[in-house]
């Protein structure tokens, strides 16, 4: 065991090594932190959460519940549900109770658990992961329904599972006539969350409404009211906390101009830091002992939770939802899960040790146990699954344009009429609404962000166009989404900086990205075109017809921007990258009105 101050500094180290490995190798992170934890814990004892925190490491753990609940619920938009409300609904109800009920009388039965144990147990492994399902969407690509159907369930399913948890230790510290005091405190449990939590939400989203906090103090005070609120409520109603923030978050999220984006994005590093560390202590805590001495008994619970409880799940879910069979199967296969489960086993652990309650030990292991097992299974195998059901989507060949500039508005609109899937992200408000007003779908944001990473559905994206004005988020927008899918689908546009003085000048493995459409054709370029009237008009070439043809017709005002072949595959052109058309493919251009200075573009197609 290392002193204190080192073991908190290599916590926050490995943490994020943890991150950063698995964003290398496209895998939940939740897998090499826990791996870590259990290294650097029970398995060498380099690590002692205890000792570390001593009397502060069941607040830290409490409070870190809470904040994962209240951004968990800032993601959840009520309008975002109603497509498929009805399989989330059934899924987060019905699914739920059956889920609880089911294994707890297997664990019951299985390993000879207490029946408080068992249902504590069946409370915290009902919950999903949306930290763990969205990484895992992007590789299998679902069909879109499916995709939605897991990532909310996801998200409403946490607080579920967490406030069952509460009602379970309820029962089980209740001394006497356990029943009523168990209904008791559940319905004081929900009436304070319900009430406190609407009630702080109302009024923290009137206040950022009102801008009546400054933009400097925004996240700190939304996180420390937050906390306050979660503190106070707990105050009047034993664990009500946790149902307040979830409550509060939903309330922010679905109020009228209350913009929660940023605080979303302060979140994406609070999480870095508090959550990863989170994630290694708590698994620096595991028995080892305690799961093995329940042996094959916890392999028998969690094949049963993997393939009798979920399915059943699913299957009494769907009635009357219209899903096949394929698609039940799939959803009965995808339910990893993650940190709340986590977090909310070591929670009710630390609490229920310090009253010495029998089994605890076997706890927290049991619950990594099927946290690991899903996560590593499910992710290896997914693709898999999805492929021999027939239920992956097809390759995507949609566009994600960064930048919602007139030329990018009308370029999207033609591309859509061509059957592409679009999609215009941009942090400048005008430029989004004005995209919405043209029916273009849109993400309003940083597209970097981790609000962007649970929200924007890259699945149906397979190349990205960046094309805003801003020289300082190009580049970074660049590389995430290249490192995002894969080398060569992000393209620029040029920006003219290659010959400037040498502090200004680009990197060369930037520079190699851009060129879109030709060199020289900047952002500004575009703009200025367009608003001197340039259109964008798609033609299809005829044996009478051919490319010169139609170069000699529109005499040079024309900017080639993509092609579709005979086969409809799109193919954007780039400095690096000429097509020659032939009969039968239809030519995308910029078509700039004839006293416009054209030299430019008139140079680029000859030469092309």
């Amino acid at each position: 065991m290392i002193d204190i101050t080192a073991g908190l500094v290599l916590v926050g180290l490995l943490s994020i090594f943890c991150q950063y490995f698995a964003y290398r190798i496209k895998l939940p992170a939740i897998l090499p932190l826990l791996i870590v934890g259990i290294i650097v814990g029970p398995a060498t004892g380099i690590i002692n959460a205890d000792q570390i925190f001593g009397d502060l490491l069941f607040p830290v753990v409490s409070l870190s519940v809470a904040i994962i609940l209240f951004e968990g619920a800032l993601t959840l938009r009520f309008e975002d549900l109603r497509g498929h409300g009805s399989m989330v609904r059934n899924l987060c109800t019905s699914g739920a109770i059956l889920t609880w009920c089911l294994v707890a009388v297997i664990t019951h039965l299985v390993l000879d658990m207490s029946w408080e144990m068992a249902f504590l147990f069946g409370a915290i492994v009902t919950v999903t992961g949306p930290t763990v399902i969205v990484p895992m969407l992007r590789t299998v690509r679902p069909s879109n329904k499916l995709a939605n159907i897991l990532r909310w369930e996801g998200i409403i399913i946490d607080p579920i599972g967490a406030l069952l948890a509460v009602l379970v230790y309820e029962y089980i510290i209740s001394t006497q006539d356990a029943l009523s005091h168990t209904l008791w405190a559940f319905s004081l449990t929900v009436i304070i969350g319900l009430g406190v939590g609407a009630i702080m939400g109302y009024l923290l989203g009137l206040a950022l409404r009102r801008n009546i906090i400054p933009h400097y103090l925004r996240n700190t005070a939304v996180l420390t009211l937050m906390l306050g609120a979660f503190a106070g409520s707990n105050m009047i109603a034993h664990e009500s906390g946790l149902l307040t923030v979830t409550i509060m978050g939903m309330w922010l999220a679905n109020m009228r101009d209350v913009d929660v984006d940023d605080i979303l994005e302060f979140k994406e590093t609070l999480s870095v830091l508090l959550i990863s560390g989170l994630f290694i202590l708590l698994a620096s805590r595991i028995q080892l002992d305690s799961l093995l001495h329940v042996g094959w008994g916890a392999i028998i619970v969690l094949l049963a939770i993997m393939f009798i409880v979920r399915p059943i799940s699913v299957m009494v879910s769907s009635l009357k939802t219209g899903l096949n069979w394929r698609e039940q199967a799939f959803l009965s296969w995808v339910a990893p899960r993650g940190i709340v489960a986590a977090a909310v086993s070591a929670l009710f652990s630390l609490k229920l040790e310090a009253l010495d309650y029998a089994q605890i030990e076997i706890l927290v292991p049991l619950v990594f146990l099927v946290i690991i097992s899903t996560v590593v299974v499910q992710s290896l195998t997914a693709v898999h699954v999805a492929q021999w059901l027939g239920i992956r989507a097809p390759k995507p060949n949609g566009y994600l344009i960064f930048g919602g500039g007139a030329f990018c508005r009308m370029f999207a609109k033609e591309l859509m009429d061509n059957d592409i899937n679009v999609c215009v992200a941009d942090t400048n408000w005008d430029a989004i609404r004005s995209a919405r007003m043209e029916n273009i779908p849109t993400y309003f944001g940083n597209p970097m962000s981790e609000h962007a990473s649970r929200t924007l559905d890259l699945s149906l994206f397979g190349r990205v166009l960046v094309m805003s004005p801003y020289r300082q988020l190009n580049p970074m927008v660049t590389f995430h989404f290249e490192d995002e899918l894969g080398k060569g689908t992000v393209l620029g546009l040029s920006n003219n900086e290659q010959q400037q003085r040498p502090s200004h000048q680009i990197s060369e493995s930037y520079a190699k990205k851009l060129g879109l459409f030709d060199d020289g054709i900047t952002y500004g370029k575009l703009a200025s075109w367009v608003a001197k009237g340039a259109k964008i008009k798609t033609t299809r070439l005829t044996e009478s017809f051919s490319m010169d043809d139609y170069l000699q017709e529109y005499e040079g005002n024309v900017l080639v921007l993509c092609a579709f072949d005979s086969h409809n595959k799109l193919r954007m052109l780039t400095n690096k990258k000429s097509v020659d058309p032939k009969a039968g493919w239809r030519i995308m251009s910029l078509v700039i009105p004839k006293e416009t200075d054209s030299e430019l573009v008139t140079k680029s197609n000859e030469e092309k």
